[in-house]
């Protein structure tokens, strides 16, 4: 049986046909060899899905987007149509919620399927939700942070009239003089700042010579006091405290007039006595000075050729009326 040119032809293009069709299925994530279920669910905004978006469970892909219909009935609310595997329990306790599958906005259908009381064979409406995107919640938290910065920057433009930026002018241009002149300062002093820094780097050396110094004194006390005997010292700790109350009991003593020593220090008896003994002395020598022939005569006695040698004699009488009257006087002169 020969087959004609054109017959030929025309089952090679419908194979090729059928052949394209199947392809462009298997694009979309059709499997034509795979039995599922359609069912229906309503959204609000399907903003990000796309016919052939995944249908998952717990990330597991068990479907996907037919179609979706726009419902003008319905409040313009979309139909989104499901086919989902025949090995999914789908009843009246599923949920279809919509989720961002990424950053970009990509859309996909999860479902939630729970503990269903009646089970699904095909065609019923699903319970459709929506889950917030990062990307939504980000806007709805920075929408009224933007509201704010917004006023912010209206006010600080009214704030900015132009006294404020001639006045901002005028400081900014100050502030770039100043940076001049400190740059002008520093060039005229770089030979000063190299001498404070060289100063500064010899001051450093030093104090780390003088910091090792400072620990060779410092262990070299150390070595000494690990060398005192410690009882010793204590020892003479306490007989330096006996000492020093054994020296405020003497002077409590002294103070308080008992004793020989006591009563010298504190009783002024014998000060008076001393001064009425001096007086009466001073008072003796006053009146020898004054009457001298009263404790001494003179004679002379004539030798072989006929010299004269004087003699003295001294009287010691006891003029019992002149000493009374002299220690008069002197008890006189003492009171």
């Amino acid at each position: 049986m020969k087959f004609s040119k054109e017959l030929k032809v025309a089952l090679l293009g419908i194979v090729a046909l059928a052949a394209l069709y199947v392809g462009f299925l298997f694009l979309k994530g059709t499997n034509l060899f795979s039995s599922s279920r359609t069912f229906y669910v309503l959204y609000d905004n399907v903003e990000g899905l796309a016919p052939s978006s995944p249908v998952v469970v717990n990330g597991y892909r068990v479907g996907l987007v037919r179609e979706m219909n726009l419902q003008k009935d319905a409040g313009h609310k979309v139909l989104v149509t499901l086919d989902i595997d025949k090995e999914i329990d789908v009843g009246d306790s599923t949920i279809a919620m919509l989720i961002s599958a990424d950053l970009l906005g990509g859309k996909t259908v999860e479902l939630y399927l729970g503990r269903n009381t009646k089970h699904y064979e095909g065609g019923e409406n699903l319970i459709g939700s929506v889950k917030p995107s990062i990307t939504d919640m980000f806007s709805q938290k920075a929408g009224p942070v933007l509201d704010t910065v917004d006023s912010t920057l209206v006010k600080l433009n009214e704030f900015l009239n132009e006294d404020a930026k001639k006045s901002i002018q005028s400081i900014l241009l100050n502030a770039d003089a100043t940076s001049n002149a400190l740059k002008a300062i520093t060039l005229a002093n770089q030979g000063n700042i190299n001498q404070i820094t060289s100063n500064l780097a010899q001051l450093t050396k030093a104090l780390q010579g003088t910091e090792s110094k400072f620990n060779q004194l410092a262990s070299s006390l150390n070595s000494v006091v690990d060398t005192l005997d410690v009882d010793a010292m204590n020892q003479t700790i306490r007989t330096m405290n006996q000492t020093m109350a054994e020296a405020q009991m003497a002077v409590k003593k002294f103070n308080e007039n008992n004793g020989s020593l006591g009563k010298l220090m504190n009783d002024d008896s014998l000060y008076r006595n001393l001064n009425a003994s001096s007086a009466s002395m001073n008072a003796l020598l006053e009146d020898v000075k004054a009457n001298p022939k009263r404790y001494v005569s003179f004679s002379f006695l004539q030798i072989g050729g006929g010299t004269k040698v004087k003699k003295a004699d001294t009287v010691v009488e006891a003029k019992k009326v002149e000493n009374a009257t002299t220690v008069e006087k002197a008890q006189e002169v003492n009171e």
